[in-house]
C-alpha cells in the first residue's frame, strides 16, 4: 500500500486542530504522532519507541539539535557577558528605536543573513529580542519577521542551499542535462518565485506601516503597545527563564565589539566563508567556533571560573528544551507521515487536475498543501519535481520555457509556504524559539499573512498561466 488515503492525512491534521485548541504544541504533536501509530496498525509502546529511533538517529536531526544547543549556549554567554543589552542600549542613544524602527531593522538584518534559513532566525531573533521588547513590539511579530526571512528569502537566491539542492533535482529532466543547466534553470526561475518575492515586499509593508497589522497579529501588537507584555498572558515563550537568571559578575563592562560583533562575525564568516570555499555552509561548526571564542574570552576577563562557565552554558541548553522537545516530535510525525504515504495520497488525487493554464496555482497549491501537513520542503521538492517537469516540458513542447521556469518556481514557492507556517516546521520552531515567542501563538499570527500571500500566489500563477 503506497498510501492509506485520507487516514495519511490524519496525525497532521489532528496535530494542528489540537495545538490551537490546547495552545500545547508538544501535547499536540505526541497527540498526531500517537494516531499515526494506531492507523499503521503498531503496538503504542513499542511503536513509539521505535519511530523515536528510527526519526532521530539520523544526522539531519543531530545536526538541528546541535545548532540549537549551542544556540543556547551563544545566547547564555551574551547574557553574561551584558553583550545583548550592551548592543540595545547603545542602539536606543543613537536611534530613537520606535516599533516601526525596530520592525524595519528585524526586516533588514533577516534579509541580509540570507545564507542559511537555520541561522537567520535564530541570529535576528537574538539580537532584535531586546531591542523589539524595548520598542514594544510583541514577540509574534518578531518570530514572524524571523521566519519571512528565512525560508522565503532562501527561496529568491539561486546560490543558497535550497537553489543548489533544486538545480540538483532538476537535472536530468528535459533539456537539463547537466548540474550548470541545472543552476541556470533556477536563476531563470527567481522572477516567478511569486511567495517569497511576495513574502518580502509583505513584511516591509507591514514594517513601514503601509499595511497595517491584521487578525491574531493586530490583538497582539495592540497588546504589546497598550500594555508593555511582548508575550501574552498564560503563553509559553520557546526561550525559558532560565536566561532571565543570568547576569554579569558585579562590576564587569561589557565591550560590544568583544562580547558581540566578533561572535557574530565569526559564525557569518564561517557559514559564508565555507559555503563559498566547500559549497555547503558549515553552520553548526560555526557556532562551535563562536562559543569557544566566548568561553576563552570571558574566562581571560574573570567574567566567570570553568565551573561558573559550565553552569552558564547548562542553564543556556535549558533554555531551549522546549523547543529541542517540539522539534523531535515533529521528525516524528513526518516520519509517520511517509510511513503513511501523505505525499503519495495528495499526488493521487490531484495530478489528473493539471491543465496548462492551472499548472502553476495546481503545483503551487498541491506543494503548500503537502509541505504544510509534513512539515518539509524539501522533501516535497524531492517528490514533485519528478512529476512536475515531465508535466512542465510536455505542455511546453519539450524546451525549457518560461513555463518550466514557473513551474520550478511554482514548487519551490509551494513547499517554502509549509516550511514558513507549518507548525511541524523545523524552521517555524527555530523562529519561535530565535524570538522568544510561544510556537502556538506565532503560527496562529502567522497564518492569516502567509494564506493572503499564498491566495494572491495562486491568482498570479494562473494568470501566468493563461500568459504562457
Amino acid at each position: 500500500m503506497d498510501n492509506y488515503g485520507i487516514l495519511s492525512l490524519a496525525p497532521a491534521l489532528i496535530a494542528v486542530i489540537l495545538a490551537f485548541i490546547t495552545r500545547e504544541a508538544l501535547f499536540s504533536i505526541l497527540c498526531g504522532v500517537l494516531v499515526g501509530l494506531l492507523i499503521t496498525g503498531q503496538d503504542l509502546l513499542f511503536g513509539f519507541t521505535g519511530i523515536i529511533q528510527s526519526a532521530l538517529g539520523n544526522a539531519d536531526f543531530i545536526w538541528v539539535i546541535g545548532i540549537e544547543v549551542f544556540i543556547g549556549i551563544m545566547v547564555a554567554f551574551f547574557q553574561k557577558s551584558g553583550a545583548i543589552e550592551a548592543v540595545a542600549n547603545k542602539l536606543n542613544e543613537k536611534l530613537h528605536i520606535t516599533p516601526r524602527i525596530a520592525q524595519i531593522m528585524g526586516a533588514a538584518l533577516g534579509v541580509l543573513v540570507f545564507f542559511s534559513d537555520y541561522f537567520s532566525p535564530l541570529f535576528v531573533g537574538n539580537v532584535m529580542r531586546p531591542i523589539t521588547d524595548k520598542a514594544k513590539v510583541s514577540r509574534e511579530k518578531l518570530a514572524w519577521l524571523c521566519d519571512c526571512t528565512s525560508a522565503p528569502v532562501c527561496i529568491t537566491l539561486p546560490f543558497t542551499s535550497w537553489g543548489v539542492y533544486v538545480a540538483g533535482l532538476v537535472v536530468g529532466f528535459g533539456t537539463f542535462a547537466t548540474a550548470e543547466a541545472g543552476q541556470d534553470a533556477v536563476i531563470h526561475s527567481i522572477p516567478f518565485q511569486l511567495y517569497g518575492i511576495l513574502t518580502i515586499v509583505m513584511i516591509f509593508l507591514v514594517a513601514l506601516g503601509f499595511l497595517p497589522d491584521y487578525g491574531p497579529m493586530k490583538k497582539a501588537e495592540e497588546r504589546a503597545r497598550t500594555t508593555g507584555k511582548v508575550v501574552a498572558d498564560g503563553s509559553t515563550p520557546m526561550l525559558s527563564r532560565e536566561l532571565d537568571n543570568i547576569k554579569p559578575k558585579e562590576g564587569f563592562k561589557s565591550n560590544i565589539i568583544l562580547h558581540f560583533l566578533i561572535p557574530a562575525l565569526i559564525v557569518i564568516a564561517v557559514t559564508i566563508g565555507t559555503y563559498v570555499i566547500m559549497g555547503s555552509a558549515k553552520t553548526l561548526e560555526a557556532f562551535v567556533l563562536a562559543v569557544v571564542y566566548q568561553a576563552i574570552v570571558l574566562l581571560i576577563q574573570k567574567a566567570f571560573n570553568i565551573r561558573e562557565m559550565i553552569q552558564v552554558a547548562t542553564e543556556g541548553i535549558k533554555s531551549v528544551v522546549s523547543a529541542m522537545l517540539i522539534l523531535s516530535l515533529a521528525y516524528c510525525i513526518n516520519a509517520i507521515s511517509k510511513t503513511l504515504g501523505t505525499s503519495n495520497y495528495v499526488i493521487s488525487v490531484t495530478e489528473s487536475w493539471m491543465t496548462p493554464v492551472t499548472l502553476l496555482a495546481l503545483t503551487f497549491a498541491v506543494c503548500a498543501f503537502m509541505s504544510f501537513f509534513t512539515g518539509t520542503s524539501w522533501g516535497v521538492y524531492a517528490i514533485m519535481i519528478p512529476i512536475a517537469m515531465p508535466l512542465a516540458f510536455n505542455m511546453a513542447g519539450g524546451e525549457a520555457t518560461n513555463l518550466v521556469y514557473a513551474t520550478i518556481a511554482a514548487v519551490m514557492g509551494g513547499g517554502c509556504f509549509g516550511d514558513h507556517c507549518s507548525p511541524l516546521s523545523d524552521t517555524t520552531i527555530l523562529s519561535s524559539l530565535g524570538a522568544g515567542s510561544d510556537h502556538v501563538d506565532h503560527v496562529k499570527t502567522q497564518m492569516p499573512y502567509a494564506l493572503t500571500v499564498a491566495v494572491i500566489t495562486c491568482i498570479g500563477y494562473i494568470i501566468i498561466g493563461i500568459c504562457l
